[in-house]
């Protein structure tokens, strides 16, 4: 697992440098941040999907870029480290880092992002989550078939 992450260093290490104890170091904070340190010495086929996920996590952040694309971060993980890894990408954020992130799950958009591109073949909008997660953007996107229930309207309309 430790040489997994320390993989993403090599772009910084240049041809032929082997890495070093400061590589090792920020190596084992990235798998600290993801929750991941204990398993530093295990191979990566031993762990389960979602503990893979979060190495591959720690390998992008010891890059130390200024931009993380990162395709469904939240895919096979259980609810806690879903948690993690969102603050995680806010830390990422208030950094000044810029992180994009493709996600599917709508219920959790407007909780975890501020801003939203929304597509279907081509661009249906981008812009702040609050501006252009809409149930007509919604709706465009999906082709008209999404259907809208609210926990809140339940309530007030006794059907709960």
């Amino acid at each position: 697992v430790l040489d997994v992450v320390m993989m993403g260093r090599y772009g910084a290490l240049g041809w032929l440098k082997r890495p070093g104890a400061s590589e090792r170091d920020a190596a084992l904070d990235a798998l600290d941040k993801v929750g991941m340190k204990s398993f530093a010495e295990r191979q990566i086929s031993q762990l389960s999907g979602g503990q893979q996920q979060r190495v591959f996590l720690a390998r992008a952040l010891v890059q130390d870029a200024q931009l993380y694309f990162m395709d469904e971060p939240f895919q096979g993980v259980d609810a806690t480290t879903e948690r993690a890894i969102v603050m995680l990408l806010q830390e990422l954020r208030s950094a000044g880092k810029t992180v994009v992130v493709v996600h599917h799950d709508l219920q959790t958009v407007p909780e975890y992002f501020d801003w939203v591109t929304m597509l279907n073949v081509r661009r249906i909008a981008c812009g702040p989550v609050g501006d252009v997660f809409t149930d007509e953007n919604l709706r465009k996107a999906y082709g008209g078939k999404v259907a809208f229930l609210s926990a809140d309207d339940a309530v007030k309309n006794g059907k709960h």
